[in-house]
């Protein structure tokens, strides 16, 4: 993580761009690969994005655009000087205690829903 950090960091500073590379910049560009990403699936039906059936073309473009949400991601978290890696684990030991097994399993209703 820390070697493509760096090598970000160097790709935007070869390009003077981090003038531009503010966290609200780099979250609306995040914002705006993601809605790319998910025009990939937008009127698949659900089988056709699983892997064993997503067309080569779509999983091509997947591939590329969550590739430019991680790059995204690592720029706005390396500017505001975030450990993702520890967040992560940080944020998977909160849910675990947010999403118990024995009330979370085969379950898709958020934990603060469970009552309506």
């Amino acid at each position: 993580m820390d070697n493509l950090k760096i090598k970000l960091r160097q790709f935007a500073k070869d390009r003077n761009w981090d003038q531009f590379h503010s966290p609200k910049n780099l979250s609306m560009a995040l914002a705006g690969e993601v809605g790319e990403l998910m025009e990939i699936f937008q009127w698949l039906k659900e089988e056709e994005t699983l892997l064993d059936n997503i067309n080569e073309k779509n999983l091509l473009r997947a591939k590329e655009e969550l590739a430019d949400i991680f790059i995204y991601i690592i720029r706005i978290a390396d500017k505001l000087g975030i450990d993702l890696i520890n967040e992560a684990n940080k944020k998977i030991d909160l849910n675990s205690v947010k999403y118990p097994v024995e009330l979370s399993k085969d379950n898709a209703v958020k934990y603060n829903r469970r009552d309506e």
